[in-house]
């Protein structure tokens, strides 16, 4: 749909920037991300909470800023940072939400300083590969523990006509981070076409891509019911037509972050049979697959994406990924190779080669691919347990405890860090620490069968092997297949007299590592076996 905007005739003390027809010229990445600082502000509280906003109208010394609901939903103290430093206060009463349950809310400040406003673009007009721009302002982290602006570009992937229940409707590919809610989504002209809402959730692999935005458009529509005026003619409500593959892809992108990847899927079949050469939809169902297991499905998926788009680092990505959990450990690192040659940003797929490298015994590389994950983000607590493991894995345990200190310092809740620095702090002699680490990690997580061998395992090593039998025996509640603590639940029964059932736990160990294919391990606990036997 195509529409105008007039003109409104100049009002004396009302700033509105309004979309004149004939600007029609596309902007350098850099001339809009002048623009974008212009017009993004910071929004805090005081528990804290952390968020963004677009400066979209000036009223005498009143300034109102669009944002996500969800960044002001709470009555609280808020403060808005504007671009050149100054903090306002915000009062709490001039806040709006949006009707409909849309996640949009303004709030006002009040400044003498003439800050600029932004331009309304067209978000009906932002399709399917047209450029898109994030700004904002990410929360602060351990590793940068401030607000500092942010810019990001991406492609337009999906402008559904049948918005979720919130009101998203643009999705798009920019890097995003906590904190950009509320953030401006721009064109490649600088004009507004959305704001900033949900980024991709965390899931350890390969991201998708689908950060969602809320349409310029939307927002217009439903100002008038919510008493706002900026100014600008309500565009025409769309015209009811079938579905299309984006409204399919955004349903999809909603149940992915749900965790009901069959239904993702099925929704993604949809969008396919409408748009059979929609290469963003082909992604979404490979990671669905590759999240089900069905890695061989997943793979077919990423060859049709690429074959319809060979630039597209996250299908490369994501196919690296779905060959490095099938065992094609080289076939991954050329996947690899190949999205970050194309997209040198992409933190996951470092994190991912690495791992690969680390796999194939080359720890060094695996080191050196970490270390450049956490160039890019200094926030990436994944990258800094995985270099742990790395330097571990060379001897280097004071390192890799350093390194597991900073993955925790991060994320408090991260229970792998707590166990596997745990193991190190008992290779260095510290049991007392371990046992304490293992804790910690069961506290978080009382379901880690790793955790209660690991916790059983030091105080064998302590002596106390009456407690180290009882978390062997929880371990293998959880986990009946972990090999290693029948061997080590066998070696303390054996200590404690108990040689028939001992030797019996052993024999369970080896039979499990056999299976498992671990021929080095089945070999060792024979040896242990036949030893107890003489």
């Amino acid at each position: 749909m195509k529409f105008y905007y007039k003109i409104a005739p100049a009002l004396i003390g009302v700033t509105i920037a309004l979309v004149q027809t004939q600007v029609a010229v596309a902007l350098s990445s850099t001339e809009v991300n002048k623009i974008a600082k212009q017009i993004t502000v910071l929004i805090e509280s005081k528990k804290p909470k952390y968020g963004s906003g677009v400066i979209l109208k000036k009223e005498g010394n009143t300034y109102t800023v669009l944002t996500a609901a969800h960044v002001v939903d709470v009555k609280d103290n808020y403060e808005i940072t504007t671009p050149d430093g100054k903090s306002y206060a915000v009062n709490y009463n001039s806040v709006k939400l949006l009707p409909n349950d849309v996640d949009l809310a303004i709030v006002q400040f009040t400044s003498p300083q003439n800050y600029t406003v932004a331009k309304i673009g067209n978000s009906d007009a932002s399709t399917e590969g047209t450029i898109a721009y994030v700004a904002g302002f990410p929360a602060p982290t351990y590793a940068i523990n401030q607000s500092i602006y942010t810019f990001s570009d991406g492609k337009i992937t999906a402008n559904a006509s049948k918005p979720l229940r919130d009101g998203y409707a643009l999705v798009y590919s920019n890097d995003t981070l906590d904190g950009m809610s509320g953030g401006a989504v721009l064109n490649e002209k600088g004009e507004l076409i959305g704001v900033h809402g949900r980024a991709d959730l965390d899931t350890k692999a390969i991201k998708t891509g689908f950060n969602l935005g809320i349409p310029i458009n939307t927002f217009l529509r439903l100002s008038a019911k919510a008493g706002i005026d900026v100014g600008v003619p309500v565009p025409n409500a769309p015209v009811a037509t079938a579905p299309k593959a984006d409204d399919f892809l955004i349903q999809a992108r909603d149940k992915y972050n749900k965790g009901d990847y069959k239904g993702a899927i099925a929704d993604l079949n949809q969008a396919i049979k409408i748009n059979p050469k929609y290469a963003q939809a082909y992604i979404g169902r490979g990671i669905a697959r590759n999240l089900l297991r069905d890695n061989q499905g997943a793979i077919a998926d990423f060859n049709t994406a690429i074959k319809i788009n060979p630039n597209d680092a996250y299908a490369y990505g994501s196919r690296g990924n779905a060959r490095r959990q099938l065992g094609d450990l080289q076939g991954a690192i050329a996947d690899f190779n190949t999205a970050i040659k194309i997209n040198p940003n992409l933190v996951d797929v470092y994190g991912l080669r690495g791992s690969t490298r680390s796999k194939l015994g080359d720890k060094q590389g695996a080191i050196a691919d970490y270390n450049l994950a956490l160039k890019i983000n200094p926030n990436y607590a994944l990258a800094y347990y995985s270099r742990g493991i790395a330097r571990f894995d060379l001897g280097d345990k004071q390192g890799a405890i350093a390194d597991y200190n900073l993955a925790l310092k991060i994320d408090p809740n991260y229970a792998d860090a707590y166990n596997n620095r745990g193991i190190a702090r008992s290779d260095l002699g510290d049991k007392q620490g371990a046992i304490a680490d293992f804790n910690s990690a069961l506290k978080i997580n009382p379901n880690d069968a790793y955790a209660y061998y690991s916790r059983g395992n030091a105080p064998v090593q302590l002596g106390d092997n009456q407690g180290a039998i009882a978390d062997f025996n929880s371990a293998l509640k959880i986990n009946p297949n972990l090999a290693i603590a029948y061997s080590t639940r066998g070696i303390a029964r054996v200590q404690l007299g108990d040689k028939q059932g001992g030797i019996a736990d052993l024999q369970k160990a080896a039979d499990l590592f056999r299976q498992q294919g671990n021929t080095q391990w089945y070999q060792k606990t024979l040896e242990v076996i036949r030893y107890y036997q003489q």
